[in-house]
């Protein structure tokens, strides 16, 4: 049976542009985290998290929204929101590694706080009638901090619980600790998904083969430096379409034109590929000289002019 992949929320990057042009030409994502909504102390849903929930944005895809909070009122207020828009579920961020969050107790930051996670758990529960999942890390300083909220979560219903195998502090730095995550599968009676480090189709089948009892995975960086990556894993393939770079094209022209129409001037626009290019660049055959022409690519002409080499480039050595 084929794996159930879900699209891990990248703030800056999976918004509804990216993830409607991600489907229509790929496909292999069953479902779409949205990045989360931070309300940062004030009752009011930002206008770019409405845009990136509404269901006419998002009419051909599998979402499910999510919430970075450590209050209970501001958890609650947002459950109520997404169900108004028609969403069933809401996924609480406790994986967040960034210091601007964790300083501040929330995302990965929290873990090591199990008696606010009841709080604000008991209060989602007996107030809203939504479906709670959790996405987490394995702590922030260690990885034996998750283990010391498992007796809380194991009280709810949730759903199911996504554990990026690192902690806070590594961010994406190191390697990622399957000693630690296996202790969690036999630590909860929650059904578990698997994040971290899934950037191939060889790394997915490792994973796959060391937990034979998960059976849903998240996919976050990978996805964004080979779109490709799920698809492949679904029909259990490493080789690519023939007309590889042609789709990718497609798609880069896709999310380019999307943006280029919501933000304003060549800079955003810029700094919004730039970002996007330090994963593409990771699956072309030479990711540094890649890399290295985007950024050299300082107005519009000369952007699409290296994206068209960088394309060209990597026909002839997919042509052999």
């Amino acid at each position: 049976m084929a794996p159930t992949l879900l699209s891990s929320p990248l703030q800056g990057f999976t918004d509804f542009r990216f993830r409607n042009a991600f489907h229509h030409y790929f496909g292999g994502i069953d479902t779409f985290y949205a990045p989360y909504i931070r309300l940062q102390g004030k009752m009011v849903i930002k206008n770019s998290y409405q845009l990136d929930l509404a269901p006419e944005n998002n009419s051909t895809l599998t979402i499910i929204p999510q919430v970075i909070t450590n209050d209970p009122d501001e958890f609650v207020f947002v459950a109520k929101y997404v169900q108004s828009l028609g969403y069933k579920e809401l996924n609480w961020n406790l994986g967040c590694p960034y210091p601007m969050v964790t300083k501040s107790g929330m995302g990965s930051g929290l873990i090591c706080q199990p008696a606010r996670i009841q709080e604000v758990l008991t209060k989602a529960h007996n107030e809203t009638d939504i479906v709670v999942s959790m996405k987490m890390r394995m702590g922030y300083e260690n990885a034996t901090e998750i283990l010391d909220t498992f007796p809380i979560l194991d009280q709810f219903p949730l759903k199911s619980i996504a554990i990026h195998a690192r902690i806070g502090k590594q961010l994406y730095k190191g390697p990622v600790d399957l000693e630690a995550f296996e202790k969690c599968v036999t630590g909860t009676r929650h059904k578990l998904y698997y994040n971290g480090d899934i950037t191939s189709v060889a790394a997915f089948k490792k994973i796959e083969e060391r937990f034979p009892t998960i059976d849903h995975y998240l996919i976050g960086r990978g996805l964004i430096a080979d779109p490709f990556l799920p698809n492949m894993i679904k029909n259990n393939t490493t080789t690519y379409p023939k007309d590889r770079w042609d789709i990718f094209m497609a798609f880069h022209n896709t999310i380019y034109q999307d943006y280029d129409a919501y933000l304003s001037g060549p800079t955003p626009i810029r700094m919004k590929m730039l970002g996007f290019w330090k994963y593409f660049a990771e699956t072309t055959s030479q990711p540094q000289k890649t890399f290295k022409a985007i950024k050299k690519a300082t107005n519009p002409n000369k952007y699409r002019e290296a994206v068209s080499q960088i394309i060209r480039t990597e026909k002839r050595i997919q042509e052999g």
